[in-house]
């Protein structure tokens, strides 16, 4: 199976680990030429928390998803990084529920490879809270690695 496209999935809880998360896509994009579509989804609550802050006057149905995306923590780095390296890549967004707007993004941009982030969690936690993560890497329509901060719990 040939890899051409990479969708790295990112939120604003991976600014942390942004240099990580591009150096897992890096070892699959460099030697294969393969671009790199950096997703960012977020709900209308997230857009409206933050819509002041990314100097957006629009209401969230008139907002483009992709300018959104664009501005948001951590899409700034991974682009330069992205960029130093040479490698193709674009940006994209999308308004909704985080979960199953990655996993559409995914077939519209007709991934070979995700590529997620992740906190570690207990059991109970997850079953509280749920798993982004997880219903992503359940629905994917490609394979998914899966990038977990290595921070031992507590």
């Amino acid at each position: 199976m040939a890899i051409d496209t990479i969708l790295l999935a990112v939120g604003p809880m991976d600014t942390v680990r942004a240099g990580e998360l591009a150096d897992t896509v890096l070892e699959i994009a460099e030697p294969l030429d393969a671009t790199v579509v950096i997703g960012h989804a977020f709900t209308e609550d997230e857009y409206e928390d933050i819509h002041d802050d990314l100097g957006f006057d629009a209401r969230v149905e008139d907002v483009d998803p992709d300018e959104v995306a664009a501005r948001r923590a951590p899409v700034g780095d991974l682009e330069e990084i992205f960029a130093d390296a040479g490698v193709d890549y674009e940006v994209r967004g999308a308004l909704g529920e985080v979960s199953s707007k990655v996993v559409d993004m995914a077939i519209e941009v007709d991934a070979d490879r995700m590529v997620v982030g992740g906190r570690r969690r207990s059991p109970a936690e997850k079953a509280v809270l749920g798993s982004v993560s997880q219903e992503i890497i359940l629905q994917a329509p490609c394979p998914v690695t899966y990038f977990r901060d290595l921070d031992v719990m507590e």
